[in-house]
């Protein structure tokens, strides 16, 4: 087994190592290309899709307290709508399609 692990370097020891040891390894029979990202180390993750990662924190606030919507319905707007439709700038939530910037 060998495993690279020159972590988002582009590997640039990889071939000549391989090279070295290629009598002591032989012709392999299975190479694995894994490349992904884990939030944390208490639990196993699996990428079953290489196209990307994106995590985001993020608060959207309209109001500085709670409100009843008989106070206020329809002036303060849904928060969630709101960071649906800043989502769609970047992922349209129809038919989930990126940017093309992206």
């Amino acid at each position: 087994m060998v495993l690279e692990t020159e972590e988002e370097s582009g590997s640039p020891t990889l071939l000549e190592l391989l090279d070295i040891s290629k009598e002591a390894i032989g012709k392999p029979d299975f190479m694995f290309c894994m490349d992904s990202g884990a939030f944390n180390w208490d639990q196993l993750w699996m990428t079953s899709s290489l196209r990307g990662i994106a995590v985001v924190d993020m608060t959207v606030e309209a109001a500085k307290g709670g409100y009843h919507s008989g106070e206020v319905g329809g002036i303060v707007p849904e928060t969630f709508r709101i960071m649906r439709t800043l989502l769609d700038r970047i992922d349209d939530s129809k038919n989930g399609m990126c940017v093309k910037e992206l």
